[in-house]
């Protein structure tokens, strides 16, 4: 079920309705609100709810058992067996064919093959995020960050929430799992703002993103080989303001809806097109995941302890975090440019700060770091390497300067990064204009917005990009 269609609109209606007229009955409003998440999800494969269920029960039987436990030897051993639990699904269902071919293409190389058995595997709509957030619980609970464990329909609700299952954004056990457990306020929900977030991301996504991809940038990563070099930097470029608008669209409108139930979910990009340095662009990009990377992984390796350990745990942080992106060497090559950029950067700045640098070192800053990250998405969009191979070396042939950008297509582009550029608190400032018109003005101004939207993007809507993640 994806959010641009009418099959959300009405199942949106639906849950909105219902869940508010059950504020009276907290236990029932949730219960209601986990049924509700469980029925989107099963719109995909009804299979998976039981693999959502498990994970919600295993997570919750091992936070019972952290939270009892007094020993912190044994209090470890749970949190390492549930996440090695948690690991151990997401593993299967995400890199078990993958860690197979490479096995396999090992062995070929060695002269020794073998007919190893290939499974035919589903990969799970949003496994990567629910994992993520049992991951989350367990360690928020090991680490006393909540003061009780959840009880089995509150962790069943929190891994389930539709706005964020299947594509994020990550929302912490401690952050969320406590607005879980108090009564939903209907006054003190800012109805104007989550509209607002809604409608530009239905705009982000069914304009910006969905034209982009189907009328220039699939037909250029399809085949780089039958596009001059213009073409191909302008695919690049293409695919950047792409791939942010349709996953910034999908987590604004996950914010939004989830604003309108009354929970509050955290940002999770600040115009990362404009980040002065990787470490910048990581605090701006998917700030829910590098987040996540950073506290629960990168910290528990070590963190800055030491610069040679600092820059070894920046780099498997980066590697595993482009791994989890996909059971792909491209995503690992993805993973390594932007940790080894990250290495050079502290190398080179140490704990020096984008805003003490001169106006000219953050303007030259900005331009290398948005075109090294560009570089990265050639191998993040490529559905191999050979293909990522061939775009790179077609940058190479400047005398061929073919284009097939439409006019529409460069205003996008462009468009879509200079609104990186926009004021940060913009949604803060229509909100100040908009709650200032009468309701009636207001329903209609949102309801001319969808038609707009809906009049202007092409035919059909694709699925977001993070879903496959």
């Amino acid at each position: 079920m994806l959010f641009p269609t009418l099959d959300f609109g009405l199942f949106f209606l639906v849950t909105f309705t219902v869940a508010w007229s059950l504020t009276r009955w907290p236990a029932w409003r949730l219960g209601f609100l986990t049924a509700a998440s469980y029925v989107f999800y099963g719109f995909w494969d009804w299979r998976f709810c039981f693999l959502l269920f498990g994970s919600s029960v295993v997570n919750w039987l091992f936070g019972q058992l952290i939270f009892r436990c007094d020993g912190d030897r044994q209090r470890r051993m749970l949190v390492g067996a549930a996440v090695a639990i948690d690991l151990g699904v997401l593993g299967f269902f995400k890199y078990f064919n993958f860690l197979l071919g490479s096995v396999n293409a090992t062995l070929e190389s060695l002269g020794a093959a073998r007919d190893l058995p290939y499974l035919s595997i589903v990969l799970p709509v949003g496994i990567s995020f629910f994992t993520f957030h049992g991951i989350s619980y367990v360690v928020d609970i090991y680490r006393r960050k909540l003061d009780r464990p959840a009880t089995l329909p509150l962790m069943m609700l929190y891994l389930s929430f539709f706005p964020q299952l299947v594509a994020g954004p990550i929302v912490r056990a401690a952050h969320f799992l406590p607005q879980l457990a108090k009564p939903a306020d209907p006054n003190d929900i800012r109805a104007t703002r989550a509209f607002l977030l809604i409608l530009g991301g239905l705009f982000k996504k069914v304009v910006v993103a969905n034209y982009l991809s189907t009328e220039f940038v699939d037909a250029i990563f399809f085949d780089p080989s039958r596009h001059g070099a213009l073409d191909l930097l302008l695919g690049a470029y293409g695919y950047a303001v792409q791939i942010y608008c349709d996953f910034s669209a999908y987590t604004d409108i996950a914010i939004g809806v989830a604003a309108l139930f009354g929970y509050r979910f955290p940002q999770n990009f600040d115009q990362p097109y404009r980040a002065v340095g990787f470490s910048d662009f990581w605090r701006r990009w998917h700030i829910s995941l590098s987040s996540w990377l950073r506290d629960y992984l990168y910290i528990p390796l070590g963190g800055n302890t030491g610069d040679w350990r600092r820059y070894r745990n920046l780099m498997i942080t980066m590697l595993l975090g482009g791994l989890w992106h996909g059971a792909a060497w491209n995503f690992v090559i993805w993973g390594a440019i932007h940790g080894g950029m990250l290495v050079v950067e502290h190398a080179i700045l140490g704990r020096r700060k984008p805003a003490d640098w001169p106006l000219w070192g953050r303007v030259l800053g900005t331009i290398v770091t948005f075109n090294l990250v560009c570089l990265a998405w050639i191998f993040f969009r490529s559905p191999d390497l050979i293909h990522a191979a061939d775009f790179l070396s077609g940058l190479g042939r400047i005398d061929d300067s073919r284009i097939t950008a439409t006019p529409f297509v460069l205003t996008l582009l462009v468009g879509g990064l200079a609104a990186q550029f926009l004021p940060r608190d913009r949604v803060a400032m229509l909100e100040r204009l908009a709650v200032r018109a009468p309701f009636p003005v207001q329903g209609a101004l949102v309801g001319a917005a969808i038609v707009g939207i809906a009049s202007l993007g092409p035919a059909g809507v694709a699925p977001f990009i993070y879903f496959q993640f």
